[in-house]
């Protein structure tokens, strides 16, 4: 059982910057596609970017160049840069997991939040204007 840890949520003021963790532990499996998805209330959960075991990336398209995730060097954490943030951007953050072949390439699990079968808790981001 793979579990997810989200850190550095908070408030900031629009076009500020934040960076959220996500730190993975517990699972049995050698290599992990990991993704940030975010929700407001009454709004469906969206995909914010992702990542593959081999550091393959792919991002909502309204959110490139303003967002970058990354990963630790032992792959076991999930990195999300906001910069430029808007009041739009505020939601709680959640971390998701799957496993995934070493030469899995993130555009096969996508931002579609039914590919993931592990979820962390959330964090909340608040941008005020």
């Amino acid at each position: 059982q793979v579990q997810l840890v989200e850190s550095g949520g908070g408030s900031v003021q629009a076009g500020g910057s934040l960076r959220l963790s996500c730190a993975a532990s517990g699972g049995t499996y050698s290599h992990y596609c990991m993704a940030w998805f975010r929700q407001t209330p009454g709004k469906k959960r969206e995909g914010v970017a992702a990542m593959d075991s081999d550091g393959g990336t792919i991002y909502k398209d309204s959110l490139k160049g303003r967002f970058t995730v990354s990963q630790g060097p032992a792959k076991n954490t999930l990195y999300l840069q906001m910069s430029s943030l808007k009041p739009e951007d505020t939601a709680v953050y959640t971390c998701a997991a799957d496993p995934c072949a070493p030469t899995t390439d993130i555009r096969a699990l996508g931002l579609d939040p039914t590919e993931y079968n592990y979820w962390g808790q959330g964090t909340q981001v608040t941008v005020s204007s």
